[in-house]
């Protein structure tokens, strides 16, 4: 991967976690509801990770979203296209099992809101109803949209970064 990716996590105490796992230099944010009752390293909904110098944006989501889960994640994607402009985004797909209408609703208000703001969206996964669904989102993104197996995630990034 060409540049470094930043990684910082919002949690409440994001800044002491970050040190002791030596991640004080990387910066991300992970977005979703904290779990006080999960182990230590707690997997959020909704990740959003800054690389090669924040020209492009990697999503991973998993789970289950709920309505919740945008909430946090559209003010930050917000913020990122307001400080540097079209975004490239990796969405990585692979750990999702859906979404709850609430979230459904939020997604589609995202995707109006920012429908020009994506330059190329690189979409991975691993189900059939995932290759579907990057078909099914072209209509609404002015982006270039591809669709890329998980295990050509490599394949997706270098797209990403081409010219």
């Amino acid at each position: 991967m060409a540049g470094k990716m930043m990684k910082k996590a919002i949690t409440p105490d994001s800044r002491s976690a970050d040190m002791k796992r030596g991640e004080g230099n990387r910066r991300s944010k992970r977005l979703g509801c904290l779990n006080l009752n999960e182990p230590k390293e707690v997997k959020m909904p909704i990740e959003l990770n800054e690389e090669d110098d924040g020209k492009v944006v990697t999503v991973h989501v998993s789970g289950k979203l709920t309505k919740a889960d945008y909430e946090h994640f559209v003010a930050e994607f917000g913020r990122l296209v307001r400080q540097r402009g079209k975004l490239r985004v990796l969405f990585d797909m692979t750990g999702l099992h859906g979404w709850d209408a609430g979230a459904a609703w939020e997604d589609f208000k995202f995707g109006v809101e920012h429908f020009a703001d994506i330059e190329r969206l690189g979409m991975v996964g691993d189900k059939k109803w995932q290759h579907a669904m990057a078909t099914f989102c072209k209509p609404f993104t002015k982006a270039v949209v591809r669709y890329f197996d998980h295990a050509n995630a490599a394949e997706a990034r270098k797209w990403l970064g081409e010219a």
